[in-house]
């Protein structure tokens, strides 16, 4: 069973700012750890504001519940409507043009690469890598892999941006121009201020590496991740800090949505990156008139082929895709399309015995922050109403446990609808509706039926992850020729979930889509394109004044 940090090691990480003696207080004789389901201590840890430079308060305090047991255990900081002066005026005080850009302070490029060098560092030390694993798992529970490999894609992200690298980003070209002293040079250019809101289920790896994006190219973000996990970053913003990123640079705000959208519609930024629901991303292209990009709902799909084979390989893989972090990805698979000859595999009784490994004890299976068990349940019966359609696995609450009831608690389930049943009008919208949890569909298709997959894959709205299971290149060519999910994996191997810092991680098929993690969706989100044409002569001994035109 994994090991977490009580509340009261929180807070004892918290007070020593800077977290320069992050690793220090680590080694201390007082770090000792605790088991997730014992009562965290009486002194609760408190998660402060940073903005213009300072760590500030708030006269609002929010108690965030222990996800494990309900009891009160972190208390935020979470700006009022009424105080946000302070991060209008910082986000006003840059310029449009950027703390930097390719003609003005370029030394900044390299700095960010040293500050890259040494947080990679840090992180990559046993006892950071280990503190930020439990923080994670201590806030939004999942396994102590699951956690640390969020840790360790961070750090092999910020490995990445190193030395020039940074400054590679800013690469920009020249085209000769008509006539002698003529030229056009594009240029990757900032936008300036900037904001960033990142949800709970992976509180590092989303706000780190979206931050480090936004100022490798110039701008200052103002950053808000969700109030429960807020901890996690609080605490990665006192690393960077120490590894010598200037306190100006950014700002971090804990508060409600009602504030936060009040906050830019007030400083305007010039980019805002939302990461979360498609309601509220929405919402805010409508209230910032465009100006977003956005990584939002994910109702992912796999398809097996059918050329069955690996059939253990491919039920862990299912399993980890639709499960893991308890089904609390926007990657995770939500629905698999299996060809008919898996039937007879033995798929699916393998995918059951492998969900069925899952406990609470170690945070394979665990709290679900955005659905209630209740909403999970009822979600469920909808879908047996549906004519053909039967529980495969799980489908009950989880027992023996003390989570509270604002949060989820459900054993991994899988529901089986037949295809036919999918695409009728009033079940579709229903079938594809997201459940953040540990919830899937599963369908079965025959050779003739694969147009009406593809068929059900066009109709989503939502385009983020897919994965084609299958080594028949022919059946590959058609599928990935006629779908559009910006990351899709494709061959024996292809699962929806897991993307590491080496590879696009985004959606397709929306203009305002966002990326993360390579060095092209950072210069697509947090950079736009600036032509200069240098024109500086000669003007020829021979011209004369022309006609009029």
């Amino acid at each position: 069973m994994s090991r977490l940090l009580s509340r009261r090691q929180i807070d004892a990480v918290r007070r020593s700012a800077p977290l320069a003696c992050v690793s220090r207080w680590l080694h201390t004789p007082s770090f000792a750890t605790v088991s997730p389901h014992e009562v965290s201590g009486s002194s609760p840890a408190e998660v402060q504001n940073f903005v213009q430079g300072s760590w500030t308060a708030s006269a609002n305090w929010n108690w965030i519940v222990d996800p494990l047991n309900g009891d009160q255990f972190i208390k935020v900081a979470e700006v009022q409507g009424t105080e946000i002066k302070p991060f209008v005026e910082s986000l006003s005080k840059c310029p449009k043009h950027g703390l930097h850009n390719p003609l003005k302070a370029p030394e900044r490029y390299l700095m960010y690469g040293d500050i890259s060098a040494k947080a990679a560092h840090m992180l990559g030390q046993p006892a950071v890598s280990d503190f930020f694993a439990k923080l994670i798992q201590r806030v939004s529970p999942k396994s102590y892999q699951q956690a640390l490999a969020e840790v360790q894609v961070s750090q092999k992200f910020l490995e990445n941006f190193c030395g020039d690298q940074v400054r590679f980003l800013a690469r920009s070209f020249a085209v000769p121009g008509n006539h002698l002293g003529q030229r056009s040079n594009g240029y990757r250019w900032p936008y300036g201020p900037v904001a960033i809101i990142t949800p709970f289920n992976f509180p590092l790896e989303i706000p780190l590496l979206q931050v480090m994006g936004a100022l490798y190219m110039g701008n200052k973000p103002v950053l808000k991740v969700d109030s429960k996990v807020s901890i996690v970053m609080e605490q990665m913003i006192r690393l960077l800090h120490d590894c010598g990123l200037p306190a100006e640079d950014m700002d971090f705000i804990n508060s409600d949505g009602v504030t936060m959208n009040k906050l830019l519609l007030e400083a305007n930024p010039k980019m805002t990156l939302f990461t979360g629901s498609s309601r509220v991303a929405e919402k805010l292209a409508a209230d910032l008139k465009g100006r977003v990009k956005l990584e939002d709902a994910g109702f992912d799909w796999k398809i097996l082929g059918p050329d069955v084979q690996e059939v253990d390989y491919v039920a862990w893989v299912c399993d980890q895709d639709a499960y893991a972090c308890s089904g609390q990805k926007c990657s995770a698979q939500s629905v698999l399309f299996m060809h008919k000859n898996w039937s007879s595999s033995g798929l699916l009784e393998k995918m059951k015995k492998l969900s069925e490994r899952r406990k609470l004890e170690d945070l394979t299976i665990g709290p679900v922050l955005t659905v209630t068990t209740e909403a999970m349940i009822e979600h469920m019966n909808n879908l047996l109403k549906i004519q053909g359609s039967k529980v495969l696995f799980g489908g009950e609450p989880l027992a023996n446990h003390s989570i509270p009831k604002i949060y989820g608690a459900m054993k991994p389930t899988a529901v089986f609808v037949p295809l036919e049943e999918i695409l009728k009008s009033g079940n579709f919208e229903l079938v594809t509706k997201e459940i953040f949890g540990p919830f899937q569909v599963v369908t079965e298709y025959s050779e003739d039926q694969l147009e009406l997959v593809l068929e059900a894959c066009e109709r989503m709205n939502a385009h983020l992850t897919a994965a084609v299971v299958s080594n028949d290149p022919l059946f590959l060519q058609d599928v990935l020729g006629r779908s559009v999910n910006g990351t899709t994996y494709a061959g024996i191997r292809a699962r929806t979930t897991g993307a590491p810092q080496n590879h696009w991680f985004g959606p397709a098929g929306d203009p305002r889509g966002a990326g993360i993690g390579t060095p092209e969706a950072i210069k697509l989100v947090w950079s736009c394109h600036r032509e200069i044409i240098y024109d500086v002569g000669p003007v020829p001994k021979s011209w004369a004044l022309p006609s009029a035109t």
